[in-house]
């Protein structure tokens, strides 16, 4: 007579089969291979293979078989690491850059600012962003027509103005003009540099520090006499080329900058 499995729950159905964990095989994941008894440190991957490392220095390749490795006495099964994300690109000004960009229509408000190499600098470090933005830099040409050339613009909601001003220092004249502007749609910030080339960290352009230039001499042409630059035409070529991006620039200037774009490209 045939015996029967009574003990057995013939209702039951089929038995689960047991889930062996996935372990993502970072470096310096500990486990062992249970053919060989090998235990050691995950330290990269070959055509396909894990390469474990034991206390001994002692390297051995393993292929990724599902359950094929041991922690503490327990199967588990490696997996490779996800694929990194690609790093994010920045542009000069440290903001995320824009890949494939094509710049947005400008906007009616602007960016001033004193002089051509003060557009060329600003357009060096954060063209990316102003790009982005769709925002414009102009040279005035000199602060002391800022009252009549605001005058001109006609600002309003929508149509806002940013003013970049050199040695913007309590006492100076750039100052008690900037003082008498009112209007709500213009945002006047500066840096309190002599000029714009000042505002360029002195080991950029490979100098420990920027020369003190005597009253009644003008700056640029001061400052190259004493680095035996030539002429400011040949200074300022020497001055952007030592500028890479914000780093290479003083906080004073970072600042003003940053907060100008941000008046100009708010929200109506």
């Amino acid at each position: 007579m045939r015996s029967h499995d009574y003990g057995r729950d013939v209702l039951a159905g089929p038995k689960k089969r047991r889930q062996i964990p996935e372990v993502v095989a970072e470096p310096g994941v500990v486990v062992e291979d249970p053919a060989s008894g090998f235990c050691g440190a995950v330290v990269r991957f070959e055509s396909g293979h894990v390469v474990l490392e034991d206390r001994h220095g002692r390297h051995r390749l393993f292929p990724l078989t599902p359950a094929g490795f041991l922690i503490d006495g327990q199967p588990v099964t490696l997996v490779r690491p996800a694929a990194e994300a690609p790093k994010r690109q920045l542009s000069a000004s440290g903001s995320v850059k824009v890949e494939g960009l094509k710049a947005r229509t400008a906007r009616d408000s602007r960016i001033w600012v004193e002089g051509l190499h003060d557009a060329t600098l600003v357009e060096r470090v954060w063209g990316h962003d102003l790009r982005v933005e769709g925002v414009v830099v102009e040279p005035l040409d000199g602060v002391d027509v800022l009252p009549d050339r605001i005058e001109e613009f006609g600002t309003g909601p929508g149509r806002r103005l940013g003013v970049l001003v050199d040695h913007l220092v309590d006492g100076s004249k750039e100052s008690r003009l900037v003082s008498s502007i009112r209007d709500g749609n213009v945002l006047v910030t500066g840096h309190p540099y002599v000029d714009i080339w000042q505002a360029v960290k002195p080991a950029s352009v490979g100098i420990r520090a920027w020369p003190t230039v005597p009253r009644g001499i003008p700056w640029k042409e001061g400052i190259c006499d004493a680095l035996g630059w030539g002429d400011p035409t040949e200074g300022w070529r020497r001055v952007l080329a030592g500028v890479k991006g914000f780093r290479d620039l003083e906080t004073p200037l970072l600042g003003a900058v940053e907060r100008l774009i941000d008046f100009v490209t708010e929200p109506v």
